[in-house]
């Protein structure tokens, strides 16, 4: 099987799956994106599933996301970073990304307000939330004590545009009770900022659970792609 017809077979599976998830939520499938997770995958890929219709990609690592875009051909493509990201690596992320998942503690924030002084279009950021039951700080995410410090604070920032909360489900742990926390984290942001209204989780092994506690955003990769020694 060429790769072409392999993508399009796993994305056919994986669309399926989600049409079925949402009917099982009560969910309308248009109100749900699908993020490719393309990571560790070369460009030719993401043009195939560009061809096969795919409009959002995520990406995780700025040193193989940013040469990857440069050749992609698809510019219509809305590109996500989604890994942990630290602030050294906030000008060169501004420059490839059009939302970061990761926004997780304040001096991110303020390195990523002056990353976009001058870009042309808001960078869309989302909080990450760490939904560990035991938090540890190499998981990444913030505590939800801190989550309306940060909204707030990029509410602040002309540069960037506030959409919603991210969460990773504890690898050892509740799927249910995390995407509910989630959810009602969510809900606490949505209400002082009624446009910040995504909520990115879910991913291959998880997604129908997402689907039920509100996910707007599916992060996608190994279900689509394969398998290549990464979770996605």
């Amino acid at each position: 099987m060429d790769r072409m017809s392999e993508l399009q077979a796993n994305l056919q599976d994986v669309e399926r799956e989600i049409s079925d998830a949402c009917i099982a939520a009560n969910r309308n499938r248009a109100d749900v994106t699908l993020i490719a997770v393309t990571k560790t995958w070369p460009a030719s890929d993401v043009d195939l599933l560009a061809t096969l219709g795919i409009t959002d990609v995520g990406e995780n690592r700025d040193q193989d996301a940013r040469p990857k875009r440069d050749e992609v051909r698809s510019a219509s493509l809305i590109w996500h970073a989604i890994g942990q990201l630290q602030t050294n690596k906030a000008k060169s992320v501004a420059t490839w990304a059009d939302v970061v998942h990761s926004v997780d503690r304040t001096d991110l924030v303020t390195a990523l307000s002056k990353a976009v002084a001058g870009r042309q279009t808001p960078l869309r950021v989302l909080i990450q939330v760490n939904l560990d039951p035991n938090p540890t700080e190499n998981r990444g995410g913030a505590l939800p004590n801190e989550l309306l410090k940060l909204a707030e604070l990029i509410s602040e920032c002309d540069g960037l545009h506030l959409q919603g909360v991210m969460g990773v489900a504890p690898l050892a742990g509740n799927d249910e009770m995390a995407f509910s926390k989630l959810q009602e984290f969510a809900e606490q942001i949505q209400s002082a900022y009624p446009k910040a209204n995504w909520i990115s989780a879910g991913m291959s092994g998880d997604f129908a659970t997402a689907l039920k506690y509100g996910a707007t955003h599916l992060r996608i990769g190994s279900s689509i792609l394969g398998n290549r020694g990464f979770q996605g």
